[in-house]
């Protein structure tokens, strides 16, 4: 659990007291999209009369909204009442909170891009989770895979064969073909449905400099060469590497020590699929086929097949065929494969393999000449097993029916012919149980809670939003957003259950995995397994917690969730689960609107680059002790008839000295926005995670900058992009300007003119002309120019220096423009 904002609302009336100790409002951490449907739930211990509630704006604290949309639930989890508070109808972009009864809900944004980076956010796990290379710890891991058991061949059990890379499963080590097809699959078809939502920053490796290829598809290959590895010749498949003897103590994959056979070295066993049962030890699964596999297999190789062409032609062709072997294999030999236990009684007891072949089939289909009997076999197939059967179900064993989402009835349901309707049918009957199944309480969730009940909650979601875009049915929209605001917070723990997002949210700090627990290393977009029965929880073997329960209050007999490394059955990460989050996590950026189109968000957050594409800069001034030139640059603006925009502290805009220049900044058409109050200094030059304030000395601050920009009549949505002072921060004071509805931006690196403020006697001084000179040299060697560079410039700065760069702005406007650029203002 990470601190968050105070959930309470303070009222000098008893009662009000009492009912805010009692009380909490839970929203979305991430944001809204304007045009969303907006619930948040409060949850309480008591029974409040709620009939209204208001929107605050975060920065002001003034009602700018209110509405008596609110239903009544009784009893649920650990809570005597629920309230749903519906502000759908308020779609104005900015920060605000709820308030009701006494209560005040955490900060929030409406905004088109609060979904924007966060597909590509969650792939940092997946790159964490490598095996063979793992780009995170810079070290090779696991190379030594593998040494084959169950061939049907006895001589051959106990030979190497290449099973290295692909990804580990969990916080475990072991591999599965089973979630690693899912994911390949998942990631791949994100980016076929959502190209625009991901990025290029990292090579195929992992590293981070861009290669021309998507990242999501890089890390798809990655999870391709590996099932490649494991099916390497027709009729040949493996289904899993390492078993449970891997449980041996935590420890980072790099510094792996389990010896599984003396004669293997650090080998571990590949098991063959052979249709059969398997167990080594006293627990055995119950394997019927191979078709659960295959299907896999197929599904993930045709649509490689189709995705990756553009990227690796030979590979892809490669990938078709392998598809259409796996999928003859499949039919050849119907039933579940299911993993292999060891000395525990766990295993992906996985019971269906009709949603595998329909997948399959329908991929397939889109690739051969067979389209058309490859389509009559997959809703043959789809058929079979009208909707997911976990949705509806109370419960399910482990993994039981997967994958949670059947992506084959999405397919027959868009393939335009006789199946079209009756699969779109079969979409709406598995949403339609869930719904029923939650419509009772007040978070909408009908999700069974067993192992790994986010999976199942992403599954469902994928399912509804799919569903609400082919058939544009807009009956299930507060479902949906029910789905997906649980996933950030609005839960009955108001945690987010994805780790480091939002980055200043509360989300899983303390995760059951060797990365946190042993080195402190953070696992940054992994989806943990989420809550539980209080029923199974009583029942799981080998689960201690380790620190106080800070989510005790929520706790209840129903339901539970730990963040404590103790507990894997509610706070371990899932690889396959993640994966699955990169298709809903694309569609929402892409149904919202990117703050920038090709402009450079930097690591910390803050955007230091606009639009690449156009010939245009963005000067800057800020302005805090120091002021002389704000006249002269004001004068040489006017001139060349450009607008600028000037980052301003409150103890700049309180100086009488000054207020001659800022009335001209805003009559002249310039934008003025937010330096800080008093010019602090919010993180460790040295270490900058550290900080050095507390949000809540951070929301004061900026409380105070705007509070004088408000004396000049400006609203917070005309101050909403700011830059930091010092032009220094990190990621959470990012993210704690972004629930006060500001943007970060900073100077563009390479441009210098930063430096303008040092004077001689420090080491890095640099004369006016030098870093007039390294600017324009930046503007012949930048492959972009300076296309879209925030160039900053001091208005004013320190006496010792006598060299003032702003004296050059005329020089440099005219040269600028000579070169076709323009200048844009915030």
């Amino acid at each position: 659990m990470r601190p968050f904002f105070s959930l309470l609302f303070v009222c000098s009336l008893v009662t009000n007291t009492v009912l805010a100790q009692t009380s909490w409002i839970r929203i979305n951490q991430l944001g809204y999209l304007p045009n969303s449907t907006k619930v948040a739930v409060l949850v309480s211990k008591e029974w409040p009369t709620i009939s209204s509630f208001d929107v605050c704006e975060a920065l002001t604290d003034k009602v700018v909204w209110s509405s008596k949309s609110v239903k009544t639930y009784g009893a649920y989890a650990a809570f005597k009442s629920g309230f749903r508070l519906n502000f759908s109808a308020f779609k104005k972009t900015g920060a605000y909170y709820l308030r009701a009864a006494g209560v005040r809900s955490p900060n929030f944004r409406i905004a088109n891009n609060v979904y924007d980076g966060t597909a590509d956010f969650v792939l940092k796990y997946m790159r964490q989770q490598r095996s063979g290379y793992n780009p995170f710890l810079k070290d090779s891991c696991h190379r030594q895979d593998g040494y084959i058991i169950y061939h049907p061949d006895s001589t051959k059990n106990g030979t190497f064969m290449d099973a290295s890379g692909g990804w580990h499963d969990a916080s475990d080590y072991l591999q599965y073909v089973t979630t690693s097809a899912n994911a390949t699959y998942q990631l791949l078809f994100a980016y076929q449905q959502n190209p625009q939502s991901f990025g290029d920053k990292h090579d195929a490796a992992g590293h981070p400099r861009p290669n021309g290829i998507p990242d999501v598809l890089d890390e798809a290959k990655w999870g391709l060469d590996w099932l490649v590895k494991m099916n390497p010749e027709k009729e040949v498949m493996y289904n899993q590497l390492a078993d449970d003897r891997d449980h041996a103590g935590m420890r980072l994959p790099n510094k792996d020590f389990i010896v599984y056979n003396p004669n293997w070295g650090l080998g571990r066993p590949v098991y063959r699929v052979t249709g059969q049962l398997q167990g080594l030890f006293k627990y055995k699964n119950r394997t019927t086929g191979v078709a659960s596999t295959a299907g896999k297999y197929a599904s993930a190789f045709a649509l490689g097949s189709q995705v990756l062409a553009k990227y690796y032609p030979t590979f892809a062709e490669n990938l078709l065929q392998k598809a259409k072997e796996a999928y003859e294999y499949g039919k050849r030999f119907p039933g579940v494969c299911q993993t292999a236990p060891g000395r525990a009684p766990y295993f992906y007891e996985e019971d269906n393999y009709v949603d595998d072949m329909e997948l399959a089939a329908a991929q397939l289909a889109q690739t051969t000449t067979a389209g058309a009997t490859l389509w009559k076999e997959a809703a043959a197939f789809g058929r079979q097993e009208p909707s997911t059967p976990w949705m509806g179900a109370d419960t399910a064993k482990h993994y039981q029916w997967y994958p949670f989402v059947n992506l084959g009835h999405y397919w027959l349901s868009k393939h335009t012919n006789a199946t079209q309707a009756e699969f779109r049918q079969f979409m709406k009957l598995g949403i339609d149980k869930v719904k029923a199944r939650g419509e009772n309480n007040p978070f909408l969730n009908g999700v069974p809670f067993i192992w790994c009940s986010n999976n199942l909650t992403v599954g469902i979601l994928t399912q509804l939003h799919l569903y609400r875009n082919l058939t544009q049915d807009g009956q299930y929209e507060e479902i949906e957003a029910a789905m997906r605001d649980w996933l950030f917070g609005c839960n009955p723990w108001g945690t987010s259950m994805i780790c480091g997002l939002p980055e200043g949210g509360d989300w899983p700090n303390d995760p059951h995995s060797a990365f946190t627990h042993m080195y402190n290393y953070r696992i940054d977009g992994g989806l943990i397994d989420g809550p539980i029965y209080g029923s199974i929880f009583g029942k799981l073997i080998g689960i201690t917690l380790y620190s106080p329960d800070e989510y005790a209050d929520f706790q209840s007999k129903l339901v539970v969730y730990h963040d404590d490394y103790g507990d894997y059955s509610t706070n371990e990460p899932t690889m396959d689960g993640t994966a699955s989050l990169s298709y809903i996590l694309s569609a929402y950026q892409k149904e919202g609107q990117s703050y920038v189109k090709n402009g450079f968000q930097e690591p910390q957050g803050a955007w230091v680059r606009m639009d690449t594409t156009q010939k245009q800069v963005y000067l800057t001034f800020t302005g805090h002790e120091f002021g002389e030139g704000n006249l002269s640059v004001l004068d040489a603006l006017k001139q060349h008839n450009v607008k600028a925009s000037f980052f301003l502290t409150g103890d700049f805009l309180r100086n009488p000295t000054f207020k001659p220049a800022i009335k001209r900044m805003l009559q002249e058409g310039h934008y003025v926005g937010m330096h800080s109050d008093k010019h602090l200094l919010y993180c460790d030059w040295g270490k900058r995670d550290s900080l050095l304030i507390t949000q809540a000395q951070f929301e004061k601050d900026l409380r105070g900058n705007f509070a004088e920009l408000a004396k000049l009549g400006l609203q917070p949505a005309q101050a909403s992009v700011f830059m930091p002072p010092y032009e220094w921060y990190n990621a959470a004071t990012n993210d704690w300007a972004s629930h006060l509805g500001l943007t970060l931006v900073n100077f563009t690196a390479g441009t210098g003119t930063n430096a303008d403020y040092t004077w001689p006697e420090l080491p890095n001084y640099r004369t006016s002309q030098q870093l007039y000179d390294r600017l324009m040299n930046a503007e012949k060697t930048s492959a972009n120019g300076l296309n879209g560079a925030i160039v900053l410039i001091h208005s004013g700065t320190d006496p010792r220096r006598t060299d003032k760069f702003y004296t050059l702005l005329p020089q440099l406007l005219k040269d600028l423009k000579a070169k076709g650029y323009r200048f844009g203002r915030f």
